[in-house]
């Protein structure tokens, strides 16, 4: 029930025959176009704070624009690009476009990092933007959700980094969190470049923008060796980029979890894949197409395929198409220990993929053992109901699980969300009130004063919610008890590889367990840890030892206190899923650091240790 800000969405899709193909079969050159805004809508979930796409057309003579770029910001993005460009599309009754003589098309006027003014939105050359765009064979798309605190179209994806070269030219988007953005910062000026934004996006273009350069360079060099000259150099280079030298010696440099995508001003698409495998990808290759999404439904959907069609990313593995269509799977970086994130299959990813669907029935299955023993075994007057949506198969799992056991379960649908917080509302007390009504009940569903009310989520992150608004609502309805369901374990640590969970102080379970130290006189603890986090935050995540004297039913019923609205009158238990239960519901992704602390990368292990210190600090300041 809490909107979480959690990892990007990405998309690709290469083009393998020629544009008049896809109009006879399909009945439109624009279908690489079409296909990319399919994608990204279905993969809408994943962003809401901004869009952009990227294309590059390969036919285009010089002194004409060939890599093209458009960005918007807000939840609307998707729908503002693509109308934007189909409003200036030319008609479907014409021929394939040919390359447009004048104007070159962006999403902003802002200098890239080169320096180099981009193509304006807007005013002349418009409409060779989108015959640019509809007659490229490379697209590329992505969906933002914020994990640095920055906002504003300069940090909305793709990015790109301008040169003369065609193969010079570089376009990334990705979705990723570097934990070691300074270090890789560090090596960059220790070169003598001055990167002008710090942030790990841009500083991997810059960073991988260098790389090309060397490959190119290299390629001149191998092209004269040979005896080329003049245009016939530059034709060498183009067909002879090697992007997996470009990404070894880029990548080699990162700690954390991505999916970086990017494409060339000649023609090389490439995606590559952390070698914990934590951020995931899926592709799709025939003789027509070679696609690839962060979810494997989205390349069903748009693309009607079967789920053995899809193949998924491995850690370290890129996928790696060149200029003439060719294509093949490259292992960038040695896989590491597989790591990928449980959360996706819990909250994040679209429920609807095969896999992620069952899971998610077995994470409520598994919960009513619990569940039953918080009812004290009434079953009878007790009914069962979940909040939010993303917590609906979690809920159809449980009461499978009942109804296995033999049991005949009452099910509502007890809690509605109503409406979105104004925020033109500016007094704290009239927010706070309205807020208090995001959620809403349904009334007469439940026995006043007979019936328990049970109610599952996928995860209880700050609780900032229940307190304010569930809870209270929830009592109007009179239940005997309520029990609060969580289909993940406690949330105890947070999140460096994408998501916006970053201070331990925004999670329930920490503030609950911080509050027993308090209590229990263990203050020698907090200060043992602090201590060990500043002496050494690189081998171990320290901050699991405080969690260490209590157990969960300890850290449950101090939640359930502190969550506790006043003058509430019904009983509150919480359950919560267990480790081993996440790790049998969902084997193949095992990444659970944000239950457990073990994190797979060095630099996640730091930031946790430095999250403790920074916590004390700021404690002591007060």
């Amino acid at each position: 029930m809490e909107q979480l800000k959690h990892e990007c969405g990405v998309a690709m899709i290469r083009l393998l025959k020629p544009l008049d193909y896809y109009e006879k079969k399909y009945g439109t050159w624009a279908y690489g176009f079409n296909k990319l805004y399919l994608m990204m809508e279905k993969q809408h979930n994943r962003g809401q704070e901004g869009a952009g796409i990227a294309s590059v057309n390969l036919h285009t003579k010089p002194g004409t624009e060939y890599m093209f770029r458009e960005r918007a910001e807000g939840k609307d993005a998707i729908t503002e690009i693509f109308s934007r460009i189909q409003t200036t599309s030319p008609t479907e009754e014409t021929t394939p476009p040919t390359p447009p003589l004048e104007g070159r098309g962006s999403a902003t006027s802002e200098e890239t990092p080169q320096g180099t003014p981009l193509p304006c939105r807007g005013g002349a050359g418009v409409g060779s933007v989108s015959q640019g765009i509809f007659g490229s064979q490379l697209f590329m798309g992505h969906l933002r959700y914020s994990t640095t605190g920055k906002s504003g179209l300069t940090f909305v994806h793709p990015f790109l980094r301008r040169n003369n070269w065609r193969a010079k030219n570089l376009c990334l988007c990705g979705n990723f969190n570097m934990t070691n953005i300074d270090e890789v910062f560090r090596f960059l000026t220790a070169q003598g470049q001055s990167p002008r934004i710090y942030g790990d996006s841009y500083i991997t273009l810059e960073l991988m923008g260098h790389r090309l350069d060397r490959e190119v360079e290299r390629l001149y060099e191998e092209a004269k060796g040979k005896g080329l000259e003049g245009l016939d150099i530059t034709r060498y280079i183009d067909d002879h980029v090697e992007m997996a030298n470009v990404l070894r010696k880029t990548m080699e440099h990162y700690d954390g979890g991505y999916v970086m995508c990017g494409l060339t001003g000649s023609g090389e698409m490439f995606a590559v894949r952390d070698p914990w495998g934590i951020r995931p990808a899926f592709y799709y290759r025939n003789d027509e197409i070679i696609a690839l999404a962060s979810e494997r439904p989205v390349l069903q959907t748009t693309f009607d395929l079967q789920c053995e069609d899809i193949h998924e990313l491995k850690p370290g593995e890129a996928l790696i198409v060149r200029r003439n269509g060719e294509s093949h799977l490259e292992q960038i970086m040695p896989a590491q220990k597989l790591s990928a994130c449980s959360f996706e299959r819990i909250y994040f990813s679209r429920g609807s993929d095969r896999d992620i669907y069952q899971e998610r029935k077995r994470l409520g299955e598994q919960l009513t053992p619990a569940i039953l023993k918080a009812i004290d075994g009434d079953v009878e007057n007790t009914v069962f109901s979940y909040i939010p949506n993303t917590a609906e198969v979690a809920y159809y799992g449980m009461t499978d699980g009942f109804r296995l056991q033999g049991y005949n379960v009452r099910t509502e649908k007890v809690v509605w969300k109503d409406i979105k917080l104004r925020t033109f509302i500016s007094a704290n007390t009239e927010r706070n009130d309205l807020a208090a009504h995001v959620y809403d009940i349904s009334y007469g569903s439940l026995r006043p004063y007979k019936d328990n009310l049970v109610i599952i989520d996928d995860s209880i992150v700050r609780g900032t919610t229940l307190k304010e608004s569930i809870f209270k609502i929830l009592d109007r309805l009179h239940p005997m008890k309520i029990v609060m369901v969580s289909s993940s374990p406690q949330i105890r640590y947070p999140d460096y590889y994408g998501i916006d969970m970053a201070r331990l102080e925004e999670f329930c379970a920490f503030r609950a367990t911080m509050a027993l130290i308090e209590e229990r006189g263990l203050w020698q603890l907090v200060n043992d840890v602090y201590l060990a986090c500043k002496r050494d935050p690189h081998s171990e995540n320290h901050v699991r030892a405080i969690y260490a004297p209590f157990t969960v039913e300890d850290i449950n019923q101090k939640i359930v206190e502190m969550l506790r609205p006043k003058d509430m009158h019904a009983p509150i238990e919480l359950v919560f899923q267990s480790i081993e239960g996440l790790h049998e519901a969902c084997p193949s992704h095992p990444g659970d650091w944000y239950f457990s602390g073990h994190y797979p990368t060095p630099g996640g292990t730091r930031l946790v240790n430095q999250a403790f210190v920074n916590y004390i600090d700021s404690k002591h300041k007060k």
